[in-house]
C-alpha cells in the first residue's frame, strides 16, 4: 500500500475538486442522510478542507456547534479558514481511531471517504460509538473500488492500472462488511444506500472526469510501474474523451446508524 499524502499540494487539489458538480451532489446527499438539526453538535471525522463543517454549521445554528478533525495540519488550517465567521467551529488534530474529543458529546458524526483509509476499522468505528449521545446517527460513507466501471479498448492495460490504483488504500471494498463492523460496534438501525457516479463524457465536473487526473498522478509516483505504459493508459481515455467514448461509474455507499445506549 502506498497511500496518498494529504499536504498542502493535496489540499490545494481539493479545494478545487471540492467544488465541482459531483462533489456537490455528494455532500447534499451527506447532509439529507445525516439529517441534522439545529441546536446539534456534529463531529466532522476527516474533515479535510472544511467544505462539510462549513455547511453544517449553517444547519446547526447558532446554539449548536461543529468539530473537525484530522491528520493534516495543510487541512485543518484550510478548514479553519473556511469556517471563520460562520458559528461555533473548532478543529483538532488527530485520527479516526484516537478521537480528541469528549465521550457522548455529540448528536451527530460523519466520515466520508475516510475509513478505507484506515487499517483498524474496528477501532475507528468504536471512536465514532464512544463520541456519540444515545440515539445519536454516525454517517460513513465509503467506496467500493471492485464496482469500478472504465472504459477502456485494452482492458488488461486498464486492469493493471486500476490494480496499482487499490494500492492507495487500506480497504478498496471497504461497503462489503461496513454493516456488519458496525453492527459489532453496537450500533443499530443500520441503513445502506448506493449512489452511482458515471459520466459519459470525459468533463472534471463528474468524479468520472476527475478520476483520470488523480489516477495518473498516483501512478506516476509508483516505483515498480512503467511509466509508458501508464502514459498511454492515460492518453488513450483522453483519445476516448475526444471521440465521445468515455465512459467511468462508480458506486459510493453511504451507510447511517444509531448509538442506542
Amino acid at each position: 500500500m502506498s497511500q496518498i499524502v494529504f499536504d498542502e499540494r493535496t489540499a490545494q487539489q481539493l479545494e478545487v475538486m471540492y467544488r465541482k458538480r459531483d462533489a456537490l451532489r455528494r455532500r447534499r446527499l451527506v447532509r439529507e442522510a445525516l439529517a441534522v438539526e439545529a441546536g446539534h453538535r456534529v463531529l466532522d471525522v476527516g474533515c479535510g478542507p472544511g467544505f462539510y463543517s462549513a455547511e453544517l454549521l449553517a444547519e446547526v445554528g447558532a446554539k449548536g456547534a461543529v468539530v473537525g478533525v484530522d491528520t493534516s495540519a495543510a487541512m485543518l488550517a484550510a478548514a479553519a479558514r473556511r469556517c471563520e465567521g460562520l458559528g461555533d467551529a473548532a478543529f483538532h488534530e488527530g485520527n479516526a481511531t484516537s478521537l480528541p474529543v469528549e465521550d457522548r458529546g455529540f448528536d451527530r458524526a460523519l466520515c466520508v471517504q475516510v475509513l478505507e483509509y484506515v487499517a483498524d476499522v474496528p477501532a475507528a468505528l468504536a471512536e465514532l460509538y464512544r463520541v456519540l449521545r444515545p440515539r445519536g446517527r454516525a454517517l460513513v460513507w465509503d467506496v467500493d473500488w471492485s464496482t469500478l466501471s472504465w472504459h477502456s479498448a485494452d482492458p488488461e492495460r486498464m486492469q493493471r492500472m486500476l490494480r496499482a490504483w487499490d494500492r492507495h488504500l487500506a480497504h478498496p471494498a471497504l461497503p462489503r462488511t461496513l454493516a456488519a463492523a458496525l453492527r459489532a460496534a453496537g450500533f443499530t438501525e443500520i441503513r445502506a444506500e448506493g449512489h452511482a457516479f458515471a459520466t459519459t463524457e470525459l468533463d472534471p465536473e463528474t468524479y468520472g472526469g476527475m478520476a483520470l487526473q488523480m489516477v495518473e498522478h498516483y501512478l506516476a509516483g509508483l516505483d515498480d510501474i512503467d511509466r509508458e505504459e501508464a502514459k498511454a493508459w492515460a492518453e488513450e481515455q483522453r483519445e476516448l474523451g475526444a471521440r465521445g467514448e468515455y465512459f467511468s461509474g462508480v458506486i459510493q455507499f453511504c451507510f447511517t446508524a444509531t448509538r442506542c445506549g
